[in-house]
């Protein structure tokens, strides 16, 4: 099974490489970035990025997700990821992504969310996708509602983020 490319407007989805991860670690390592994310680490740890890359393959053939790399279409640039984790075939998985601190606003993350959407519903035959991000970031949540999500729960102290308990925001989507 190949990775799929997925284009839009704008933007090239496209199966990370191994030549990508300098500039994963650089964007994804931002302390903006890794402070509004869950499970991105900073500093970015050396090979983190490599490590993360190799197991793409695997875990799409396996199906349990899919992840990709958010390109300008007219230059190439990396300026982000998202993806479908904890992929249940047929029925459901979970919606990520994250976007280098220069290409925060500007619709992108909303873009690439839409085309990763459509071929939840479309190919993966997915029934719902659901989605959290902590709740001092409302800027995910606005994406999130955006493509149709919707806002489900709070949830107080909910995950640590650098030893500190935070609340995150749930958000799901029915692909019928």
């Amino acid at each position: 099974m190949i990775i799929p490319t997925l284009a839009t407007e704008r933007l090239i989805l496209r199966p990370f490489n191994l030549m990508d991860a300098s500039v994963v670690k650089g964007l994804a390592g931002a302390f903006e970035v890794a402070d509004t994310t869950q499970n991105i680490a900073h500093p970015y740890p050396d090979g983190m990025a490599e490590a993360w890359i190799a197991g793409h393959q695997h875990t799409y053939e396996h199906r349990q997700g899919v992840s990709l790399a958010i390109t300008l279409a007219a230059t190439g640039t990396l300026t982000g990821a998202i993806s479908l984790m904890n992929m249940e075939a047929g029925h459901q998985a979970e919606l990520g992504y994250w976007l280098g601190v220069p290409y925060w606003n500007q619709g992108i993350c909303t873009e690439a969310g839409r085309a990763l959407v459509e071929f939840a519903q479309g190919p993966l035959s997915l029934t719902r996708l659901h989605a959290r991000h902590l709740s001092r970031n409302p800027a995910s949540g606005r994406v999130l509602l955006k493509l149709g999500f919707v806002h489900e729960e709070t949830r107080r102290n909910d995950v640590e983020k650098w030893g500190q308990l935070e609340g995150a925001e749930y958000y799901g989507c029915n692909c019928d």
